[in-house]
């Protein structure tokens, strides 16, 4: 991605429908402390950059794969602490993981018995 194309400045709204939330979260995210406060332009309005966008798209990643928000707070914290803080955030993205993977084995157990319910009344319905 070139320099002119990373740097351009969306408002609320193109960066809520960039990354799939509203622009009522969006802000929400800002006021948390999630996100580092954005650039305003000469009106005040908000405007985000591609980096900006980037961080958000992580962060709703994170939500989505259940982090706590306590825990999003904590990342964005150690992540404006700069380098010093990789080691801390590893630890918690990789705390994170074993929570996914737990959940997702547990949602391949709830899968297996969907399926065969399925095929029960499949069969029940083809009188097999």
């Amino acid at each position: 991605m070139d320099i002119s194309t990373r740097d351009r400045n969306l408002s609320v709204g193109e960066a809520a429908a960039r990354v799939g939330l509203t622009t009522y979260t969006l802000r929400w995210y800002e006021q948390e402390g999630l996100v580092a406060p954005v650039g305003r332009d000469s009106a005040g309005r908000r405007r985000y950059t591609e980096t900006d966008l980037d961080r958000l798209l992580l962060l709703t990643r994170l939500r989505r794969t259940g982090m706590p928000v306590r825990d999003m707070r904590r990342y964005a914290e150690l992540a404006r602490l700069g380098d010093r803080t990789r080691d801390a955030r590893r630890a918690l993205f990789e705390a994170h993981r074993v929570r996914v993977l737990a959940r997702m084995a547990e949602l391949e157990e709830d899968l297996k018995v969907l399926n065969y319910k399925i095929e029960m009344y499949r069969c029940a319905e083809e009188g097999r």
